[in-house]
């Protein structure tokens, strides 16, 4: 009596039309096509604060002094320290007590809310972090002496940090804009963020306090990250 050897081909085969029938999700090749799953979006209110060089800690705080690392924020290495200035603005308008964030930087920059440009008397101007070129400037006084900023005070615009995975999943690369859509007692819909995609960066929103507090954001039931449509607009 014969008997028939099944080839690895025959059981591939046969595996793969067993999986069809008992799963939801197609199979390929032997592989499954699960639908890759939405990464945790996480959505920070960033308070003003402010970003120093190594010389104008020493300025600020003294000699040979360095930024205390005292709260470490969500994205890796990057922290709020102990340290904290005065940022004066025109006519002596101030606020006395802004956190610097750590580490240092090769350029001093102030971040500040809209109400609080306000306060100071600076029409702040909306830009990315970095982007300080004919902005307004400052005064930054610390315990042990006072800086002068000739530029570096802006409002952040609102953006957003991912990784190359979570760009992939959401089919956006850096510089794009997305939307964020917020669902709460203020549901909002806040377009236009600037996409900051790297290989190693959290998934992460950061709006300002005026934006944060507008959104009812503490109290939001849902948020949800969406990759910005072309316009559809039609020229006349």
């Amino acid at each position: 009596m014969s008997s028939t050897t099944l080839q690895q081909t025959d059981i591939e085969r046969i595996v793969r039309e067993i999986v069809q029938r008992q799963f939801a999700f197609p199979v390929s090749n032997g592989h499954a096509n699960v639908a890759p799953t939405e990464p945790e979006l996480v959505v920070s209110v960033s308070a003003r604060h402010v970003h120093l060089t190594d010389e104008h800690v020493e300025k600020l705080f003294g000699p040979g002094r360095t930024l205390t690392p005292d709260k470490d924020l969500y994205q890796d290495g990057f922290y709020a320290a102990k340290e904290t200035v005065m940022v004066v603005g025109p006519r002596r308008r101030m606020l006395p007590s802004v956190r610097v964030l750590g580490p240092t930087r090769s350029y001093s920059q102030v971040e500040l809310a809209f109400t609080d440009g306000i306060s100071l008397g600076i029409n702040l101007p909306v830009r990315a972090s970095g982007k300080i070129k004919g902005t307004p400037g400052c005064v930054l006084v610390g315990p042990a002496g006072a800086v002068e900023l000739a530029e570096g005070v802006i409002r952040a615009e609102r953006h957003v940090h991912m990784n190359s995975h979570d760009a992939e999943f959401y089919g956006v690369k850096n510089g794009d804009r997305m939307n964020l859509r917020i669902e709460s007692s203020s549901s909002v819909v806040m377009e236009d963020l600037l996409v900051r995609a790297d290989a190693t960066s959290k998934l992460e929103v950061h709006v300002d306090t005026d934006e944060g507090n507008a959104a009812d954001l503490d109290n939001a039931t849902k948020v949800t990250l969406e990759k910005q449509q072309p316009c559809q607009c039609q020229s006349h």
